[in-house]
């Protein structure tokens, strides 16, 4: 295996990493919600600028930049499923995907007013030394390490949560069966809105990685990765947190090998290219489930 290939394939994976992690916000809204949440990449980027604005306007230091952006994208999400979807709860689902898409041009355009359409110009958050490997042939970002590793540790994390803890067992039982849970005396509307808390939070924590390793911050830097990373929810089986963490990957992986080994420009098309064709042979994704629906 070459150097350059294996650079090339660690990059990919920490590139889906990040999609992984913003994906987990996808899945989890859709599991427990029953709906998309297309505004969540526009959160990547409220992050973003939260971040910019304290760690390099006003020197903050970045754990305290990262934290605070975390708070802010936290009280944003749950402001959006209050004010915008909670409304909306017996809606159609086209009734609340218009409303998220509404949603996600508000604060494209609030940023727009408030920062400008220049890109900026990002400071990385990550304080870690590259590593050389193989006598220096192979060098891995600090970027990159801590990506990685932060995927790992918010995945482990978050099933330890769900699995264990009563609020993430009414989380499961609200995906269930909605109704069941009401009767078993869950608050299916502040479980929700939990959902919103954590999958923001992690939309923060996605944006520090983002602009870290890619340091260019514009009003519209959460709408490709956004996207990308509901591809790899779909493409692991939305839903699904496994499949949310393989399918970041798999996407991310896919994505790097196809730029260096293809064309730079097909990537994109490539990738929903792979989309499609899972979708024809598994059409609920590597690992979601068929849903039956009750009459």
């Amino acid at each position: 295996m070459s150097m350059s290939f294996l650079s090339y394939f660690i990059s990919g994976m920490s590139l889906g990493s990040i999609y992984a992690i913003i994906a987990l916000g996808y899945t989890m809204v859709y599991g427990i919600a029953r709906m998309l949440n297309f505004a969540h990449g526009d959160i990547i980027m409220v992050g973003g600028f939260a971040i910019f604005t304290l760690v390099s306007s006003l020197g903050v230091s970045p754990l305290i930049g990262v934290l605070a952006a975390v708070a802010v994208c936290t009280v944003l999400g749950i402001t959006i499923e209050r004010v915008a979807y909670r409304p909306l709860r017996g809606a159609s689902s086209l009734a609340v995907l218009i409303t998220a898409i509404g949603v996600s041009y508000l604060l494209q355009n609030l940023a727009l007013l408030i920062f400008g359409s220049n890109a900026r110009q990002f400071t990385s958050v990550v304080n870690v030394p590259n590593l050389k490997l193989a006598g220096g042939q192979l060098q891995i970002s600090g970027e990159t390490i801590v990506t990685i590793v932060v995927c790992i540790v918010i995945m482990v994390a978050l099933t330890t949560f769900i699995n264990k803890t009563k609020i993430g067992q009414a989380m499961l039982a609200v995906s269930e069966d909605r109704g069941a849970a009401t009767l078993m005396g869950i608050n299916v509307d502040r479980t929700i809105a939990i959902t919103f808390a954590i999958g923001s939070a992690l939309a923060a924590i996605a944006g520090a990685l983002l602009c870290s390793t890619y340091p260019s911050l514009t009003p519209y830097t959460g709408s490709m990765p956004g996207i990308k990373a509901f591809v790899a929810a779909v493409f692991g089986g939305i839903g699904s947190i496994p499949g949310a963490l393989i399918g970041g990957l798999l996407l991310g992986v896919i994505e790097n090998l196809s730029k260096a080994y293809i064309s730079s420009q097909l990537s994109d098309a490539i990738v929903f290219s792979v989309l499609i064709v899972v979708l024809f042979v598994r059409p609920t994704g590597i690992l979601g489930k068929k849903i039956t629906e009750k009459v």
